[in-house]
């Protein structure tokens, strides 16, 4: 006997199929197999749960709060179809990262029911260019292997965006990349040629393309060209503020594995008002997140509208889909998560035609609850 199945289409990774989806002990154990074209009929439409690699916070609360903020964090994303995701820290001193990656880690050994699966930990800094900070606070300096690895021991950090072009950084890619932790290159004002060398020393993608990196210029690529001629993958900020819709369309026809994230705050699934973005005060209006200079501070997009944007763009909804579940489970080498197979685990969103979500499920179990409506 099934636990839990659902029926109607449902995205496979051979395509649409028509039926139920079954699971049991959290994990697929049976898929439909009568193809079908989901705009023939109204039925629901069942597609893997979403995958954020770039989460800062949301429901109000920070990751750099650590403790109780964790939990929220992922409750909030759940609501919006994020079913794992990686807590993304912010650059700050190094007392600060470390209480932060223990309670990140003591959260890990006992995580919030009806929550997003926390992944593990994405580091966005220290190690970045302080002429690049973007909303990042001034704490930037450059990394060291053995420091790493003792934050490894508080976390695990699966994602680490740094900037190349600061000394000793190529032979840290390499180190870190050995160890199997992602390189992501980001908050940079590297050369067309640093970006290059970076990924031949093992760096595998980009922190929010196009956005705190040296630009695109015909005679002088900058970071964004090394992206656009050489990367497989690359993250980016679907939100269309962060990125013009000609710059994202760019991005796809470029990067064969460009996958979406939220970059979100705390203001994520919350009113217009004042947050916290690591220790710099932030304010949400008009579906965007600025420091009191005006800087743009991370987003409020949740995931759920990530792929309406990217389908209003000419996407169909299972390429979508791929670069909101597949691909960063590809680049997080997580064969059972981001796709509906056998064996897989049972993370899985419900949209109905409109692309509205109607239901969540985490490793089989439904999230109580009406899923949120964003205002993103």
């Amino acid at each position: 006997m099934y636990e839990g199945k659902l029926y109607g289409n449902v995205l496979t990774p051979d395509g649409w199929r028509l039926g139920e989806l079954c699971w049991r002990d959290g994990r697929l154990a049976a898929l439909p197999e009568a193809p079908v074209d989901p705009d023939d009929n109204d039925l629901p439409r069942i597609l893997p749960g979403f995958l954020d690699l770039h989460v800062h916070g949301g429901g109000g609360a920070d990751v750099m709060e650590g403790g109780a903020a964790l939990a929220t964090v992922a409750r909030t994303h759940v609501r919006f179809g994020t079913t794992g995701l990686l807590a993304t820290t912010m650059t700050a001193p190094d007392a600060e990262i470390r209480r932060v990656l223990g309670d990140i880690g003591d959260y890990l050994r006992d995580p919030a029911p009806d929550a997003a699966g926390v992944l593990g930990v994405h580091l966005e800094g220290p190690y970045i260019n302080p002429g690049k900070l973007g909303a990042q606070p001034s704490h930037a300096r450059p990394g060291l292997l053995e420091e790493v690895e003792s934050l490894c021991r508080l976390a695990p950090i699966r994602l680490l965006t740094l900037a190349p072009e600061l000394a000793g950084h190529l032979t840290l890619i390499r180190e870190l990349s050995e160890r199997g932790i992602r390189v992501q290159l980001g908050h940079t004002l590297g050369s067309y040629e640093e970006g290059v060398a970076a990924l031949e020393h093992g760096a595998c993608g980009f922190t929010h393309l196009f956005n705190a990196m040296s630009g695109l210029h015909h005679r002088k690529p900058g970071m964004v060209g090394a992206a656009l001629a050489h990367a497989d993958y690359a993250e980016l900020i679907p939100d269309l503020l962060h990125v013009h819709p000609g710059a994202i369309r760019a991005a796809l026809r470029s990067i064969p594995y460009l996958y979406a994230v939220t970059d979100s705050t705390a203001a994520a699934g919350m009113p217009d008002g004042d947050y916290r973005l690591g220790e710099q005060a932030v304010t949400k209006c008009l579906g965007g997140v600025r420091l009191a200079n005006g800087t743009l501070a991370g987003s409020t997009l949740t995931m759920d509208q990530a792929l309406r944007n990217l389908v209003n763009l000419g996407l169909t909804l299972a390429e979508a889909s791929d670069r909101l579940s597949r691909f960063p489970a590809d680049f997080l080498g997580r064969q059972d998560l981001g796709r509906l197979a056998e064996g897989a685990r049972a993370d899985l969103v419900v949209l109905d035609p409109e692309l509205n979500l109607q239901a969540v499920h985490v490793a089989g179990r439904r999230i109580e609850g009406e899923p949120h409506v964003t205002d993103a």
